[in-house]
């Protein structure tokens, strides 16, 4: 791959219960702060789904903390996020971008609706997407788990998340000697569950797969319109 194109490694983290809820970690206070012992989802207020995207030519995380569901739609639209608002600003002569991912989850390699939703951002960037998703039981192999994960659970450790900004706030001191730096996003759009690609996609997926483990690897290219899902 030409040097001038990036290469980001995707994944999202285990949800937070906001609300008065016990997490991990020590925390330097001023007072006893007391706190459910349990994270009972009844217990909490909302959500924050931490959903992150590490460039690895940059050495810059992308995290963008969704209040609903973790959806292959939540997915592709923090990637087109992040190419809109860092990568064509940070790669202005990319032709292609390289996603690395886990082959679960919700950018599942086995499920359409997350080639269909791939499809529909790359549609509306204009830039392909070549995907490289790693095999069961080799996630721990993905950049974005060694790289970012670890320094977000620092900076976040013993912080009760009572609301969504004091996340917010936490997160973005994300950060490493080495020049790691976080940007932090909110995305507050209500995604729908149970989304199915439809038959016509499936028959006439326009995406090009490689020939080496084509089940994991493949590219999809600016269509002239978007994939219809149910």
């Amino acid at each position: 791959m030409a040097s001038n194109n990036p290469i980001i490694s995707m994944d999202t983290k285990k949800k937070e219960l906001i609300g008065n809820i016990y997490r991990d970690g020590k925390l330097l206070t001023r007072e006893e702060v007391q706190t459910l012992d349990h994270d009972f989802p009844s217990y909490g207020e909302g959500v924050v789904i931490p959903h992150g995207i590490y460039d690895l030519k940059q050495n810059k995380g992308i995290i963008n903390l969704g209040t609903s569901k973790d959806t292959s739609e939540f997915v592709t639209d923090c990637l087109k996020l992040w190419w809109l608002e860092e990568g064509e600003f940070d790669y202005p002569h990319a032709e292609k971008i390289l996603v690395l991912c886990d082959g679960g989850g919700s950018n599942s390699s086995r499920h359409y609706i997350f080639k269909a939703d791939l499809q529909n951002a790359v549609n509306q960037i204009g830039i392909p997407v070549q995907v490289a998703h790693y095999p069961p039981y080799c996630s721990k192999y993905n950049p974005i788990e060694h790289r970012l994960f670890p320094h977000m659970t620092r900076a976040s450790q013993g912080v009760i998340f009572t609301n969504l900004e004091i996340a917010q706030e936490v997160y973005t001191r994300t950060e490493t000697k080495t020049g790691l730096h976080a940007v932090v996003n909110v995305f507050e759009k209500v995604y729908e569950t149970g989304r199915k690609a439809v038959e016509s996609f499936k028959d006439n997926m326009q995406l090009v797969f490689d020939e080496v483990l084509p089940k994991w690897n493949y590219t999809a290219f600016p269509q002239p319109q978007n994939v219809d899902v149910i």
